[in-house]
């Protein structure tokens, strides 16, 4: 229960600071009839308990399925296996994701039914699989690096923009920021992390994110090579003009039916898949599968509940304050977006699951503060400027879409590599369910008042801004940290014991302790060159600096990192300590890009033929 209270106030953050700033807009200078306020309100509160519920049936069901299927990923021995289960997960997790399932019907009703939100639904989860495939291979070899990978994909991306109509570039990238909500992300994550912990390896750290940067790419191309292969690259489908339903719980009791069974069609492949690897494979003991089981119907009732309150009246209320804001003054509509952007990524969930993760891998050294102040900033500026297309016809998507994108990705190469796989990945949390539901309703009701904007070109595309803020704004974040930290010596204290013992046959050894401080990643060059000099083995730890001179302030935010460094221990005699040392400094590639310090402190060895040693606990 302690759980589920943690998920509801989660929701709550979320939530509440949206609610507060709809009823501050009514009771000013929005007018609403009486009975959608109402539904709002009830809506909201359903929203609450649903969105809760289902975050604590993913983390009952979906986070534990997605480690063992990570585990059976990992350790599976043909590429054709890994080729198709990583892509059944990515297809099958996003085919029920809730985000998606919304944008899906929110496409439909604006095209005139003219796009299915089943085709939208299937070909973005299409994409999403074989995304998911292909960046499992490039994790598990290694090859290319991260930064490769996606300069490739988002290489062919830019190519396509230019044989796609506006139309479907908007709704493309809005399909990629949809299909990272509050389902896919965590079960990624957990595939991410449980694949990058059983690879192990050097860059364990940076592999414990992307995958979510990565799949977020999947829905773009599919959805742009639908439209080339189709060779519909206008829709001309007619909205009509938009119907609010009247009454406040006749809405949510009409379509709750119809929604449970979209949501069990939407769950039921994924568990399908897991029961039978379970049969089959996984034979997890009976007590860890009934929770998961109770898990996932605790998913189903939360995700029927969320959608139909999103659904019935909590999207309209975002459409009804776009239109009377449009209607009353389209600048106004800048503000209120900027706002909006600024308190949805602050409380979105998904946002403090990514958080966490850093958090835990990077030893709590990227604190959760510093992924959050960045993205608040990125977000808000990114519906502000969506705002601005709708009211400035000349402003195209594509202005922002293709420079912000082609300079992030040109960073990656320069950024610090773990947050290359970070900013990526924000990207595609940063847009969850406020997103899909009230910031895109409320574009759309501002384009459908505004004389000179298009629906389906202007009313999307603000998803696609906001997912492409962060890779750009945590990207710079990256380049800071890289290159304002300073290599800084600091003088090691070794403290000796107290031995008192009756000691029989002492001889006395010269050692040397050679203790070398490196970036991460190259403790293996600085072994294989010591041992090149004659040292035999060597103990390899992981740290981060804690001398005041080795902090990293970021400016503004005045928040505090510490690069993190590979500490090597060479125990050796003292006729070859000075040749290591020497060899040490002397390697090129150690120097300029290891930023390599070596200390040297001679110590002192004993081969004690007889013991009973007592040390005394005053180390002065």
């Amino acid at each position: 229960m302690s759980l589920l209270f943690e998920k509801t106030k989660e929701v709550l953050r979320t939530l509440l600071p949206v609610v507060i700033l709809v009823l501050l807009l009514c009771l000013t200078i929005v007018d609403v009839e009486t009975d959608v306020l109402i539904r709002f309100l009830v809506d909201s509160f359903l929203l609450l308990i649903g969105l809760s519920v289902f975050l604590y049936g993913v983390d009952l069901s979906m986070n534990p399925i997605g480690e063992y299927m990570s585990q059976e990923v990992a350790t599976s021995k043909t590429p054709i296996k890994i080729a198709i289960l990583s892509f059944l997960l990515g297809f099958l997790i996003t085919v029920a994701e809730p985000d998606l399932l919304i944008l899906g019907h929110q496409i439909q009703e604006a095209s005139g039914n003219t796009l299915s939100s089943s085709i939208i639904v299937y070909m973005v989860s299409i994409g999403v699989g074989v995304l998911i495939s292909l960046s499992v291979f490039r994790l598990l070899r290694d090859k290319p690096s991260y930064s490769a990978f996606m300069a490739v994909i988002y290489g062919i991306i830019f190519i396509l923009v230019f044989l796609v109509s506006e139309e479907f570039l908007a709704i493309s990238f809005d399909a990629s920021g949809a299909t990272t909500g509050a389902l896919t992300t965590p079960f990624v994550l957990a595939i991410s992390l449980g694949l990058s912990n059983i690879k192990g390896g050097k860059n364990e750290e940076e592999n414990s994110f992307g995958l979510v940067g990565a799949m977020s790419a999947g829905p773009i191309l599919a959805v742009m090579l639908m439209s080339i292969i189709s060779g519909q690259k206008h829709i001309q489908g007619d909205a009509g003009e938009y119907v609010y339903a009247e009454g406040v719980f006749g809405p949510i009791i009409s379509m709750f039916p119809g929604i449970l069974l979209e949501s069990l069609i939407a769950l039921l492949p994924i568990t399908i898949l897991f029961f039978l690897f379970n049969f089959i494979k996984f034979k997890i003991p009976k007590e860890n599968l009934k929770g998961i089981t109770g898990g996932l119907l605790i998913t189903l009732l939360g995700l029927a509940v969320f959608l139909t309150a999103v659904n019935s009246g909590f999207m309209d209320m975002g459409r009804i304050i776009g239109i009377e804001i449009g209607q009353m003054n389209p600048w106004i509509l800048i503000g209120i977006g900027f706002l909006l952007g600024l308190i949805v990524v602050l409380v979105e969930p998904a946002v403090h699951v990514l958080g966490e993760q850093i958090e835990e891998v990077t030893s709590g050294h990227i604190p959760i503060s510093l992924i959050r102040s960045t993205l608040s900033i990125g977000v808000g500026t990114a519906i502000a400027l969506s705002m601005v297309r709708i009211i400035v016809p000349e402003v195209k998507l594509w202005y922002f879409l293709i420079p912000g994108f082609v300079i992030a990705i040109l960073l990656s190469f320069i950024a610090d590599p773990v947050f290359v796989g970070i900013a990526y990945d924000a990207g595609g949390v940063a847009s969850g369910p406020m997103t899909a539901t009230f910031v895109l309703a409320f574009a759309q009701g501002a384009a459908t008042i505004i004389e000179t904007a298009n629906v389906l070109v202007d009313g999307f595309g603000v998803i696609a801004m906001v997912a492409m803020s962060p890779v750009l704004s945590i990207m710079i974040l990256g380049i800071i940290f890289r290159f304002r930290h300073k290599k800084v010596e600091y003088p090691i204290v070794a403290k000796k014991p107290a031995v008192t013992s009756h000691l029989v046959d002492e001889i006395n050894l010269e050692h040397d302790c050679i203790l070398v401080i490196v970036n991460r990643g190259f403790a293996e060059k600085v072994v294989e060159v010591a041992r090149q000099s004659g040292a035999k083995g060597a103990t390899i730890m992981r740290g981060r600096g804690a001398d005041e001179n080795q902090k990293v302030m970021l400016p503004i935010i005045n928040i505090e990192l510490q690069p993190e460094k590979e500490i090597v221990w060479f125990i050796i005699t003292t006729d070859v300590s000075s040749s290591i040392a020497d060899s040490l400094l002397n390697d090129r590639q150690l120097e300029q890009d290891g930023e390599i310090t070596v200390f040297v402190s001679p110590t002192e060895a004993m081969v004690r033929t007889f013991s009973t040693i007592h040390v005394s606990e005053n180390n002065e």
